[in-house]
């Protein structure tokens, strides 16, 4: 096999307490480098393979037992190391960090102060860019996009054309699919699958057991979990400023289309809900004004949701 790089001992850097040297092309890689024109800096020759059109360039690292092979480009300022692999037609540049086992490859895209991690994927034609994270061994492809400062983390998986953006974190094993989008300061975890069309937004939480589908919009500070199924808007409301604490009340429907609570503390469904209120405001069976106030909240809600369940 021939080479088509060659390692320019006079010309190196120590990052990380290793010594990288520049790379000097010797042969024409077409649209990308010319022979004789310098690239970016490698520790070894394991670290870019002379097959295929993958270059490191610009000020680029590449150290450790980081790969980067196939088609792979990686430029800029983008570091690339620990046992990071990049293949395909992978781009990673400007201030992108790879690290860890983390592979990069197919079509995706990873750029700007992004940062992919741990055992995290990269892949087919995912957009990984802005100050996003992506670690653990979260899975982000085909078509899907992380970016502004998101985090996608532990063993959640977003793919399809799925967005996450803004401030809004996705872990656990969740899973974020289709068109849907999490955005704002959201959060979407444990079992939780949100699909379709549907938008999970504001400081709004999607947790543990639920699935968000259709054309639904989870927005604000709600917090749905615990075999909830939000079809679409209607399956869930919210009401904020009562109570001792002013917090927002999350009801929502479950699939065995049990009405459900989520207020502060306090997690079950209605007919809980309404005993946990005796038990914390009535006095010798008078309830006190914040208890008629929880009561008809949960009476309003179970006319609201009866309503909901008849139209279905």
């Amino acid at each position: 096999m021939s080479k088509k790089y060659e390692l320019v001992e006079s010309s190196k850097i120590i990052s990380r307490n290793v010594i990288l040297y520049r790379i000097k092309a010797l042969v024409d890689i077409p649209n990308i480098v010319k022979a004789g024109e310098l690239g970016g800096y490698i520790e070894s020759e394991r670290n870019l393979s002379h097959e295929g059109n993958c270059w490191v360039g610009d000020e680029a690292q590449v150290s450790g037992n980081a790969q980067v092979y196939g088609n792979a480009q990686v430029s800029g300022n983008a570091h690339v190391y620990g046992n990071a692999k990049v293949s395909g037609n992978a781009y990673v540049y400007h201030n992108a960090y790879i690290s860890g086992n983390a592979y990069v490859s197919g079509d995706a895209y990873v750029c700007d102060d992004a940062c992919v991690s741990g055992d995290a994927y990269v892949c087919d034609d995912a957009y990984v860019y802005g100050n996003a994270q992506v670690f653990g061994n979260a899975c982000v492809y085909r078509n899907a996009q992380v970016f502004g400062n998101a985090c996608v983390s532990g063993n959640a998986h977003v793919y399809g054309d799925a967005y996450v953006y803004r401030n809004a974190q996705v872990y656990g094993d969740a899973y974020v699919c289709a068109d849907a989008k999490v955005c704002g300061n959201a959060y979407v975890s444990g079992d939780a699958y949100v699909c379709d069309d549907a938008c999970v937004s504001g400081y709004a939480y999607v947790c543990d057991d639920a699935y968000v589908c259709g054309n639904a919009c989870v927005s604000g500070d709600a917090k749905v979990g615990e075999d909830a199924l939000i079809l679409s808007n209607d399956d869930y409301a919210t009401i904020s400023g009562f109570g001792r604490k002013n917090r927002t009340t999350t009801f929502y429907l479950s699939r065995n289309n049990i009405i459900m609570v989520d207020c502060g503390c306090f997690h079950g469904n209605l007919e809980e809900f309404r005993l946990s209120i005796r038990r914390t405001y009535d006095k010798n069976g008078i309830l006190s004004p914040l208890g008629d106030e929880y009561m008809d909240i949960a009476n309003l809600m179970e006319k609201r949701f009866k309503r909901v369940l008849q139209n279905r």
